[in-house]
């Protein structure tokens, strides 16, 4: 599940990180180096053993792109799956008019020109000179897709044989930077006719070559001795797990850098804020909101307005919101961790300044007690990413969830299963909790879901034939409206796995991708208000909350040998924060090892990275947070400059 963070990567992702590496560097010098072309990247695809077609490659080159790192291409290679044998046989077997094991040029010719890609005749017939190997005429499909997968896994062999001869690869680190590859309405089999001639097409259009000694050479490489691989977004670089844990005599140099901070704490003393007694005859106002996790792995939430009327003291809280219909079964992102952080609404949205966040906890509440004066402010949700993260492989069961079904007379309608989620969702985007959905709350929905807002016209429309209360749609309206959709498309549920997807669900009907959260405001001596926004400043605005909630506190530790480059770590009650701040005038690395914390997950996914911080600039290094919060957790973290180039 993505809400709950593994200490160690499995066996299996350290597996197929050992398989992008030996791919990527029978290609290219380093990990460093970028893909700087569509056909660089064809070969680093190939090395791997998928077989690319023309518009697979398209589809994650586009115009716009001018480099890919070694980041993109490993979540690439999720994407694409390994070359079959059965596949691209079953695929020439459709152009086997006679069934005879043999398809002659004429047949080549005229699948491949009419269906899938359109190849030109040029084109055909240089595949069909390359595919004869018997040179008699005619293609032997059989034997050219035994020699076509001997050669992928010949490819395969050599660069994983190549890594585990090489040392200085092997102590190479490597990136795990989350990648969205463009979203096309395209397969990466075909774009229109047949299935199977685009794989024949692809089959023998890019029949992988073994790999050749020299490499491309684009970018940067890296110095002599240097072991680490940075990607030019600063995000988080994986370690081999094979390599010994103990520093070279290189490494030993670099390491002598480093400042070690070391903390200990136990959840069973952490200290709590007590909730104010009477606290029941306050003003109180509550709002919901959710937290989804973006194609990129970035995470995003509506923010709010609060308005005190008068300076009054206040109680506020921020906590995940429960779905789930039964006592003993809660909902499994009740341990993701939640913060609210409160500024200063100014007359420019840039202008906001930090007032205070949330910093105690209390179960899965967080809370922060204390005196507002009267004003408005901005209310901007967090999470750390410790334990709501994007999932990295789909998994699907092996027979779909049904949504739509038809009834004994014949008629679609909704199975209980979606009917049972639909109505979760209704909670969720029912932001003031009065059980109907108002415009404004719908358009928070469609804008999450399709990118287009209702607008009143269309809202019109949805009074007459959805029912509705004081022109606000209610659980059943809102239920008939999917209902009506799903039966535009003649039970076709394509366009409701969309809808579903967006809101976090995956194809179990289990909410995975996003966190509901409900937060409540309490004042002595006034009424609050809360109105749900959307602010195109807001991920900016709650960046630089965070960085002042950690550097406004804590005062800074320069790195051992140097005097421009600092580390602030954050201390609470459950989440440690640090962040590095490097007063250069050009960019420096920053290794980062967890290694010897304990009972501890990172944002960064692993316990070992490296961030590239740009020139004068400020960056949240990483969040770590406990396991088992049950349990007493140490963080031990060493940070170091790495000679990068």
């Amino acid at each position: 599940m993505s809400f709950q963070e593994s200490p160690h990567p499995s066996e299996e992702e350290e597996t197929f990180y050992t398989q992008c590496r030996a791919a990527y560097l029978a290609v290219f010098r380093s990990s460093l180096t970028h893909i700087a072309s569509k056909q660089q990247l064809c070969r680093a695809l190939q090395q791997a053993g998928r077989n690319p077609s023309r518009v697979t490659l398209n589809k994650y080159w586009t115009p716009r792109t001018s480099k890919l790192n070694f980041d993109d291409f490993c979540e690439i290679l999720r994407c694409e799956r390994k070359t079959e044998e059965t596949e691209l046989m079953k695929a020439f077997k459709k152009m086997d008019v006679n069934r005879d094991g043999y398809i002659s040029h004429k047949e080549l010719e005229a699948t491949l020109t009419t269906s899938g890609e359109n190849m030109t005749p040029e084109e055909v017939n240089a595949i069909f000179s390359l595919a004869d190997i018997n040179k008699d005429g005619k293609l032997d499909y059989a034997e050219f897709c035994r020699l076509l997968v001997s050669t992928v896994e010949q490819c395969q062999t050599a660069a994983l044989e190549r890594l585990e001869t090489n040392a200085k690869l092997k102590r190479q680190n490597f990136g795990s930077q989350s990648y969205s590859p463009p979203k096309s309405s395209v397969s990466s089999a075909a774009t229109s006719g047949s299935a199977a001639a685009a794989a024949a097409a692809a089959a023998a259009a890019t029949l992988p070559q073994p790999p050749e000694t020299p490499r491309a050479d684009s970018d940067t490489t890296l110095k002599k001795g240097t072991t680490c691989a940075v990607t030019t977004e600063g995000v988080v670089n994986k370690k081999d797990s094979r390599s010994s844990s103990r520093p070279s005599s290189a490494r030993s140099r670099r390491s002598s850098l480093s400042n070690p901070t070391t903390l200990t704490t136990s959840s069973a003393k952490a200290g709590k804020v007590q909730e104010p007694s009477g606290l029941q005859e306050w003003h109180q106002s509550s709002v919901k909101g959710c937290f989804f996790v973006e194609d990129d792995g970035s995470i995003s939430s509506l923010q709010y307005q609060l308005h005190i009327p008068q300076t009054t003291n206040v109680y506020l809280t921020i906590q995940p919101l429960s779905l789930s219909h039964r006592p003993d079964k809660p909902s499994p992102w009740m341990t993701v961790d939640t913060a609210l952080f409160v500024t200063s609404a100014g007359e420019t949205k840039e202008d906001s300044t930090l007032v205070c966040f949330t910093e105690s906890k209390d179960r899965e509440k967080y809370i922060w007690r204390g005196e507002l004066n009267a004003g408005t402010y901005y209310l901007l949700p967090f999470t750390s990413g410790c334990k709501l993260k994007k999932r990295t492989t789909k998994n699907l069961p092996n027979k779909p969830v049904e949504l739509i079904y038809r009834t004994d007379t014949g008629e679609l309608d909704l199975t209980r299963e979606l009917r049972e989620v639909l109505s979760d969702i209704f909670e969720v985007i029912d932001t003031d909790g009065n059980c109907l959905l108002s415009l404004e709350e719908y358009n928070f929905f469609e804008m999450r879901t399709s990118g287009e807002k209702c607008d009143k016209d269309a809202w019109a429309v949805c009074k007459e034939n959805f029912d509705m209360i004081k022109n606000q749609l209610t659980r059943q309206g809102f239920l008939e409206l999917n209902l009506m959709e799903a039966t535009e498309k003649d039970g076709d549920p394509a366009d409701l796995w969309v809808t579903l997807e967006a809101m976090g669900y995956n194809r179990m009907l289990e909410l995975e991708e996003a966190c509901p959260f409900q937060i409540e405001v309490h004042c002595e001596g006034t009424q609050p208000a809360i109105q749900p926004l959307s602010l195109d400043s807001g991920p900016k605005l709650l960046n630089q909350a965070l960085l002042k909630s950690i550097t406004a506190r804590i005062g800074a530790k320069a790195l051992r040998g140097q005097d421009s480059v600092f580390i602030y770590t954050y201390r609470g009650e459950h989440r440690f924060s640090s962040v590095i701040a490097n007063k250069n005038n050009q960019k420096v690395t920053v290794h980062v090892n967890n290694e010897q914390s304990r009972n501890c997950c990172s944002s960064r996914g692993m316990s070992v990275f490296a961030v590239e911080v740009p020139a004068r600039t400020k960056m949240v290094c990483q969040h770590v947070l406990p396991i088992n919060d049950k349990q007493d957790w140490t963080y031990n973290c060493m940070e170091s400059i790495l000679p990068c180039t």
